[in-house]
């Protein structure tokens, strides 16, 4: 089972990301391009899994960039509550 199947599992493993880019000394700002990145390539690669995901792929392509970004933003902050 892939991590994108279930919404919170993808979350734990975002979570888990960020914490491990946080431990080597990667910048906000680098966390939030690579955030936005990741993001661009799931809208655009990948088939969303479940309901969540696909809120997320329909937003995204309705959005600009600057407001794609501000999703991107928005996923780092959902993780870092946990």
């Amino acid at each position: 089972m892939s991590v994108l199947d279930n919404f919170e599992q993808w979350k734990d493993f975002l979570g888990e990301r960020l914490e491990q880019a946080k431990q080597q000394g990667l910048s906000e700002q680098v966390v939030s391009d690579v955030a936005y990145q990741i993001g661009d390539y799931l809208a655009k690669q990948v088939d969303p899994k479940n309901p969540e995901e696909r809120v997320l792929a329909d937003l995204w392509s309705v959005a600009d960039e600057e407001e794609q970004h501000a999703i991107a933003n928005m996923m780092v902050k959902l993780v870092q509550k946990k």
